[in-house]
């Protein structure tokens, strides 16, 4: 029998345990969520420097990413910011993959910043 039932999700969203599934690699981790089609596409960017985690830039591609780091990241013409809510184990649907992160909204960013 396998360790994960059929529907169980293929992500860890405990904040506490300290267990392999608390961390991944930043590489990784915007590959599962499907933010690059590739690992190799998602490890260019972080080696550029086009990621920041936590506001710090990232120029490694093993750079750790925890739940609730805030992930800023290129997406098209806009910069987006994401918050971690899981560490998949695998690159699945995208349903599954939205389970990973939450968006935030440019009001939760700039909270006293609301225009003239």
């Amino acid at each position: 029998m396998s360790p994960h039932p059929k529907n169980a999700p293929h992500f860890s969203t405990s904040p506490q345990g300290g267990g392999e599934q608390d961390r991944i690699r930043i590489d990784k981790w915007l590959w599962h969520a499907r933010f690059y089609k590739t690992r190799a596409l998602a490890q260019a960017a972080a080696v550029r420097g086009h990621i920041r985690l936590n506001g710090r830039r990232i120029e490694k591609a093993s750079a750790e990413v925890r739940l609730g780091d805030l992930i800023t990241l290129p997406r098209g013409r806009e910069v987006i910011v994401v918050r971690v809510l899981g560490c998949g184990i695998r690159r699945g649907p995208a349903s599954e993959a939205q389970g990973l992160y939450e968006a935030l909204a440019d009001s939760a960013l700039d909270p006293g910043g609301g225009g003239p």
